[in-house]
Formats: structure tokens, sequence, C-alpha cells
């Protein structure tokens, strides 16, 4: 029987383009926000490493807040659109202020500063946000081809705004002035186009009655709510979650590995121009691989045998990849590098449709709906992933002994930008790999759904 639909094409690449608003703030920040505080800014990377990991205490906090509320919310724009859209208003003024640090206060105050805005983006705004945007992945359909094609699309303008934002910021910022200022102005550039393309996502989408949602009557009562002890509860033993939330951490902290880029390719490839490069190996492949992930995926009757074959592929031609890097092969290192993405890119396409059918498992089980809350482990993956990974590159490039914007860094320092640009990714992604083999939640529930027929 074929599944009914919920989308047209305007729909769906509305909604996707959401991820353009989110990688503006994402990607500018993973990949960039370190060098401009230590190399512009003139603060140590070990203390900001470690702000940024204290910072992450608040922010493990407030996803299932957040995640809770939204499935409390009622409103003529549905539980999850009002808290997509208003939050991004704060990601602008904090965003801006991440790279607006007043350089004529003292250090412990523009540590304070810093410290201020970074967490109120990640713990606060962003957080809800993140979490609404993916959440509506189950509450617009109940089609699962669907939701593996918002997941793809949603991806693709995520890897492509990445690449941009690679790509030009660099040369835009000397444009708009160096230093401080090009910094300034360039978040302030980024965040006002993050807040129109938002806007544009959350009002290209409507939200399903919850009678549909919840296959009940619309006569029938309406669904009670649930409180945080119960929703936690949901949710952590509900092992697809907890697997989900793994992934979700490793992949964005190997994320911010990579996003180191920008200095293995200024102080161990000798060029910082290699950056859009590797960036263009690393997100061109993605986006073919995301286009063609949901026929593949479709053809294959599911998502599990693609993404554990993927990325156990993926995992080989990491290895590929830093053998290149001791031959000193930069166009090996191309290779593998796109190699890697495109298998990795069939996970990163159906992320959001795997999460919806770990929500379906709960209510499968235990008949609630929790899928605000489920999505919580995207924004504790972009967060916690993506700033405990930023904080222990800090940490750890402190420690090697790299001296802001010198020439020449010392052979220790050098060591470790080959270890967190080379060898953290590989390593997480066996992990990741691991942790894939174990997500048979398409296989459950179906086995679940046919014992209640």
């Amino acid at each position: 029987m074929t599944e009914k639909r919920y989308l047209n094409w305007f729909n769906k690449i509305g909604y996707g383009t959401g991820d353009i608003a989110g990688n503006m703030v994402y990607a500018l920040l993973s990949s960039f926000v370190m060098i401009y505080l230590t190399d512009t800014v003139g603060l140590n990377a070990g203390i900001v490493g470690t702000l940024m990991a204290v910072s992450k205490i608040f922010d493990g906090v407030t996803d299932v807040f957040f995640g809770n509320m939204i499935d409390r919310t009622r409103s003529k724009m549905g539980k999850a659109r009002p808290w997509m859209l208003w939050p991004y208003i704060g990601n602008v003024v904090c965003l801006i202020a991440c790279f607006a640090i007043p350089m004529e206060w003292g250090q412990t105050a523009q540590y304070a500063f810093f410290f201020i805005a970074y967490t109120m983006l990640n713990a606060v705004f962003f957080t809800a946000n993140n979490i609404a945007y993916g959440a509506l992945t189950a509450l617009i359909t109940k089609n699962e081809h669907e939701r593996v094609q918002m997941g793809s699309l949603r991806f693709i303008f995520a890897f492509a705004t990445s690449l941009l934002i690679q790509a030009v910021t660099v040369n835009s910022v000397e444009a708009l002035g160096g230093g401080a200022q090009g910094w300034k102005w360039i978040a302030v550039i980024y965040a006002l186009i993050g807040l129109a393309v938002n806007t544009f996502s959350v009002f290209s989408v409507k939200e399903l009655p919850e009678s549909e949602l919840e296959h009940k009557k619309e006569s029938d009562a309406p669904a009670e709510k649930i409180g945080y002890i119960e929703t936690a509860k949901l949710l952590f033993t509900n092992k697809y979650f907890i697997l989900i939330c793994g992934i979700y951490l490793l992949s964005h902290i190997s994320n911010a590995f990579v996003g180191i880029g920008i200095y293995f390719m200024t102080y161990v490839m000798g060029d910082a121009n290699l950056l859009g490069t590797f960036a263009s190996f690393t997100n061109i492949p993605m986006i073919i691989g995301l286009l063609i992930a949901p026929t593949v995926i479709q053809k294959m009757n599911g998502m599990y045998k693609v993404n554990l074959a993927g990325y156990a592929f993926a995992t080989v031609c990491r290895i590929l990849v830093i053998v290149s890097a001791y031959f000193g092969s930069v166009p090996l290192m191309l290779l593998f590098t796109a190699l890697t993405n495109i298998g990795m890119s069939p996970m990163q396409g159906d992320l959001n449709a795997l999460i919806a059918s770990c929500s379906e498992y709960t209510y499968l089980t235990k008949g609630k709906r929790v899928d605000g809350s489920m999505f919580s482990c995207t924004s504790l993956g972009v967060k916690i992933g993506g700033g405990l990974g930023t904080a222990i590159t800090g940490i750890l490039l402190d420690a090697s002994g790299y001296v802001n914007a010198a020439a020449v860094q010392s052979a220790s320092a050098l060591s470790m930008l080959n270890f967190m640009y080379l060898w953290v990714p590989m390593i997480i992604s066996v992990l990741i790999t691991l942790l894939l083999s174990q997500m048979d939640v398409e296989k459950k529930n179906k086995a679940l759904m046919a014992a209640q027929k």
C-alpha cells in the first residue's frame, strides 16, 4: 500500500532552507570562533576551551527542558514552529556578540563577555530553535520517505552553507576592514541572512493536527501533558534514543576537530587557502550523496543497511586520508576526503528520519508522544558535541605549545594538529560505525505495528 503524502516540493525545500539559518550560526562558530579569539583578540586557547567546556554544563540542562516545552505547547502555529521562529532573534544578538569582543577591555572582562554571549547563544536560543526545527520532521508528515527527503534536503543546504562560509569568510573579513572590525561585520551579515531564511522556513510548512499524529479522532480527548521526570524516563528507557544521542555527539565532536582545518592548512600544509579546496572536497561530495540517498534508501527498503555500509566505507577512506597525508600527497588526501563524505552522506540525510522512528518506537511501546523531547538529541549533539569538541581542541592546542599568530609553530604543536585533524575523526568514525550496527529501530517498529494489528 502506498503511504499517504503530506508535503509538496515547496514545503520540503522551504523546510530544508532552515539549515541555512542554522549554519549561519553553527558553521561560523565551529570553523572560525577559536582562531578569531586567539589570533585577533589575543585570548589564550586553553582558557577559551575551558570556558566552552564549562558552558556545556548549562547546555545539558536546557536540551530536555526545551524539548519538553515544545511537547507541552499548544498554539495556532503548532508545537514547534513558535519555538523555531522567536528564539532566532536571540541567535542574531548572541552570534554578533561572540565576534564583537570589545578590544579595549581587559582580558578578564573579554573572557567574561565571550562566556556569557556563547552560553546564552548555545544553552538558550540555539537550543530552542534547533530542537524545534528537528522536531518538525515528525510533526509535518508521517511518511517515512518524505522524512528522509526532508533530512537530505536540509543537510544539502547545511553543507552548501558550510562550504560557502568556509570558502569566503577569510577573504570577506579582510574586505570588510580586517581584524576585529572585519569579524564583527561578517557576523552581522551572516546573522541577518540567517534571520530572514529562518523566518521563511517557519512559514513554508504547517504542522499536522495532533489527532492525526496520534491516530485519534478529532472528538477524542486531547493528549495529556507529560512532566519533565516522566519525559526523561521515556527518553532514557528507549535504547535507540541513547544510540542516536551517541551518534549525534560523536558526529559533531568529529566536525569540531575537522573544524581546526584553518590551523592545519596554515601551519602544517603551509597554505591557508587550501581550506577552501578541502571544504569543496568535503561538502560537494556530501551534497551529491545526499541527493541520491533517498532513492538508495527507498530501494534498500530502509536506512539500516545503507547507513552501516556507508559509514564502514567512510572509515576505510578516513584511514587512507591519513596514509595520504603522511606521504605528502594533497591530491590523494582530497580524493579520499571526497569518498569519505560520500560514504557518510546517507546517515547525514536520514538522521531526522531515524529520530522520528525512535520517537515512534516510544509511542508504540509506551503509548505517549514526546517528539519535541526526542529531537533534543539534535541540539544536544550540535551544541554539546560541537562545543565540547571545540573546547577540547583549544585545550589541546594550548597544551601542545601553540603560539597565537606565530609564523612558525613548534614540532609539538604541529604533531598535535596532525593528531586532531587526521586521527581523531578516523577514531570517531569507527565508534559511529559500531553504534550504527545496533540501530535497527525500523525493524523493531514494523514488528511492533504488526503485533498490534
